[in-house]
């Protein structure tokens, strides 16, 4: 195990880029890089949810996490996630990951069949040994895999020494400080990532180490703020900053598209970033959403305005 400190802090989500037919563009993939590394973020979080990775083929994902490392080698944290729904392509994903020079891979569990701990155990140990010298993150995200890291896969788990870190997306902040003390316990050190952007203030106050989200990318500057303040101590003024950031999430998720389907439109508004728009079957923009679009855009600049 490295120094995990690479780990710790703000980072994004990263969004899928396509060009205006739909397919994966290398350019808009840099340019979305590029983008973070202006930002000032400590890392990326690719082809994961926000990535739509799993309305991707293996060779789309491969195109991507290339063109991220391109831009972003030795000036960004890397995380790729690797996830497919068999164990055969996923072998192939960490592989190339490992490749082409990412910091850790990452994994949900197997998701439609619900299978016992040890055959997930032996998913993500397979995934794991394909890339023997890359850091390994568990995807924790229950509501949309279908299946809970326990405590029991947790343990199981911690014996896999490339192991390094959760990024805990369920909902109940009491998971956070669950596998902070357990990986701390098993390991020495241990990184949690905060997942629910809107509890990240929560989230980080229990123990977790930074935070990896899908709403980051419209407004890195603000969730970069966020986390100095609740490292200053600051704590009033984290909890309205974070009461702000969630209403730009409230109003994001209140159109008829998907929520990521805004998040490019945010971009393409407030910083002159076209990603294109979503895969289907999620949901693109109606002439109607572009409106929502546009006031989260506003809410973005004007909360930027009051806080940094």
């Amino acid at each position: 195990m490295g120094n995990l400190d690479k780990y710790k802090g703000i980072i994004p989500a990263f969004y899928a880029c396509y060009d205006e037919e739909g397919n994966v563009s290398p350019e808009r993939v840099r340019a979305l890089t590029q983008y973070f590394i202006d930002k000032g973020v400590k890392g990326v979080y690719v082809n994961s949810s926000s990535g739509e990775c799993i309305y991707q083929g293996v060779e789309e994902r491969k195109i991507i996490i290339e063109n991220v490392m391109a831009v972003a080698k030795g000036k960004l944290t890397v995380i790729n996630h690797v996830a497919c729904n068999n164990t055969k392509d996923s072998v192939e994903l960490a592989k190339h990951s490992e490749s082409v020079g990412v910091d850790a891979i990452a994994s949900i569990p197997p998701i439609y069949f619900r299978l016992p701990e040890y055959s997930i155990a032996a998913y993500w140990n397979a995934i794991s040994a394909a890339a023997p010298n890359t850091d390994f993150v568990i995807y924790n995200i229950p509501q949309l895999a279908g299946t809970a890291l326990t405590m029991s896969l947790f343990a199981e788990m911690m014996k896999n020494p490339r192991v390094v870190a959760v990024k805990n997306s369920s909902m109940p902040t009491q998971d956070i400080q669950m596998f902070k003390a357990a990986g701390k316990a098993a390991k020495g050190e241990f990184v949690v990532f905060n997942g629910p952007d809107e509890q990240f203030v929560a989230g980080r106050a229990i123990g977790a180490d930074g935070g990896i989200g899908g709403t980051y990318g419209v407004m890195p500057e603000l969730f970069l703020k966020l986390n100095d303040l609740i490292a200053a101590g600051e704590r009033e003024k984290a909890t309205e900053l974070q009461y702000d950031i969630n209403e730009i999430i409230y109003k994001m998720c209140s159109s008829h598209a998907n929520m990521y389907a805004v998040a490019k439109e945010i971009l393409r508004i407030n910083e002159n970033l076209d990603l294109g728009g979503v895969r289907l079957p999620l949901e693109n923009l109606q002439e109607a959403d572009k409106a929502i679009a546009r006031e989260a855009a506003d809410m973005v600049k004007a909360a930027k305005a009051k806080y940094l």
